[in-house]
Parts: C-alpha cells; structure tokens; sequence
C-alpha cells in the first residue's frame, strides 16, 4: 500500500483518471492540479491550484505522457487553468521527490537535474511500450481499414523498423492475412523476421521494396521514409507513420504526391484511454511501492 505518501498529479488527459484511481486503490493521499472541470468525484483526492501547494510535503509528482512543453507548460484536459512546471517548484520539493513522465524535453530535463531529482521517463520502459504496443496495432488497424478501399487480407504491408511496436504490428497484420515484408538493419533483426515467418528486407533497399506497397506503416523516429522512396509508391499506397512528432516521413513531398500520408504517434491514449491508462497506472503503481518500500526501511 502507499499509505502515507502524498502524490501530485498535475495536468493530463482521460488515460490520468485510470492513474488517479489505482494510486487511490492504493491509499496514497493525492493532490490534483489541473482538473478543477473534472465532474468525476474521487474521494481522497483533492483539486488543487498549482500555487495552493504545499511542494515540500510531496513524495511523488505525475506529468501527464508529453510532460511539459519547452517552456513548462502542462497539458490540462480537465481545466482551463495554465499550468506551469517551474524550477522553483522542483525545488520545494523533498530531496527524494520522484517524478514521472511519459516522455521528456530538455526542458523538463533540465529543471530535473538542477535540483538533483529523479526523473522516471515511464515510456523509455520496455515493460509500458510492449503493453502499449496492443493498442497501437489496434489503432493502426482501425486507421488502414478507414483509409484503404481492399481488406487487409492480401493487401501488400511494408513494416519498417522491428522495435518494440514494429514487431507486433509486423505479426498482427500477418495474422490478418496480409503479405507482410519487414525492413530492419540489424542482422539479428533479419534473423528474427525470418523466424517469424515474414519477408526481411534491409532498409538500403526500401525504395525497390515499396513499388507495390498498399500500406507502409513506419515505427522509426528518423526520416526514413524519405522524398526518393515516396517516389517510388504507387499512387494508392497509405503511409502511416507511428514514430515520435515529427515521425520519419517526408509529409510535405507524399501529398505534393497525393499520397495519402498519416503521423500518429499517441495511438493508445486515442484509441484506448482506459486500457492506455491503466497499462500506465500499473506500472506507475509498481514504481512507487517498489520506492515507498525503500523509504520505509
């Protein structure tokens, strides 16, 4: 249990509520910032102003995924109120304060360090990015059913990159019947798309491979999916791109093209906010025990 540890939880969307109610669960005491419009009543918790605080009295501090902007600004769904993350703030903080994102900016990485606190980045996890890899592919599907006119059986899908969420996008489209090919570089990635049953490719080769694509799905948060190889598509060919903002494809030259080009990244807490948040809750939850445990010793 978290008894007796004091959380904040400051800004984010429907996937914190799942976070929210597991701490609660837990019976940790819990300080939320940025859902004074939340109609949801979660008794034990109290809504708070960012500067009605007390800093030094907080165990643990929750981010929404995206953290803060570059200039400290929290996402908040469930307020109007601006929100900002300050330096100061980290600062009245208890030395062994630890606080969670989804992922970072060197914003957020710098307010962190300056005061020598510990920053979890929960989706640098393996653990969160295989869990959240099911919804991905979910969304993935739902996308390329919307935006094709053929069924996935049959159709022609160039996977690129065999990561966490290339692997289970790779397999599950497989799985629904359609002619999969994979790039990847490593050779143990070659290796293990061969065990797989699927089609290898080295990605050197991709404009060749993507002559008859139907879809191009991209998991690699580089440009990859550059001008050249668009130029090789055939007209009907759907690229959607789940890497990281600004994702890996040339966006500007697919639709002077007319090419149907999709960035999105965020696919779980889209498609799947509940079971999104709840693979975030769980993990989270785990954290803090693992921590609370450290402290009471």
């Amino acid at each position: 249990m978290l008894t007796g540890m004091h959380i904040a939880v400051i800004g984010g969307d429907a996937r914190q509520l799942e976070v929210i109610r597991k701490l609660l669960e837990l019976d940790a005491k819990i300080s939320l910032i940025g859902f004074d419009q939340l109609d949801h009543g979660f008794t034990g918790a109290s809504k708070e102003q960012i500067d009605e605080v007390d800093f030094s009295d907080i165990n643990a501090m929750i981010l929404p995924v995206p953290g803060t902007n570059g200039e400290g600004q929290v996402e908040t769904i469930f307020s109007n109120e601006k929100v900002i993350l300050t330096e100061e703030i980290i600062a009245k903080t208890p030395e062994d304060c630890v606080i969670f994102s989804g992922i970072s900016n060197s914003y957020l990485d710098s307010i962190v360090s300056k005061n020598n606190r510990k920053l979890v980045k929960l989706f640098e996890r393996d653990d969160v990015a295989i869990y959240n890899s099911i919804p991905t592919v979910e969304g993935t599907i739902m996308m390329v059913i919307q935006h094709t006119d053929i069924t996935i059986h049959n159709s022609k899908v160039v996977v690129l990159g065999l990561g966490r969420v290339g692997m289970s996008v790779a397999r599950t489209f497989s799985a629904l019947g359609a002619k999969v090919k994979v790039g990847a570089r490593k050779s143990e990635h070659i290796a293990r798309i061969t065990e797989m049953g699927l089609e290898p490719f080295h990605l050197d080769d991709l404009s060749e491979i993507v002559s008859d694509a139907d879809v191009c799905i991209n998991t690699i948060p580089h440009l990859i999916v550059t001008a050249s190889v668009i130029s090789k598509m055939p007209a009907h060919t759907l690229i959607v791109d789940l890497a990281s903002k600004p994702g890996g494809t040339d966006f500007r030259y697919a639709e002077k093209r007319g090419i149907k080009a999709l960035l999105a990244p965020g696919l779980p807490g889209i498609v799947a906010p509940k079971t999104a948040g709840q693979i975030v809750a769980n993990v989270l939850s785990q954290i803090l025990l693992e921590h609370h445990k450290r402290e009471e010793k």
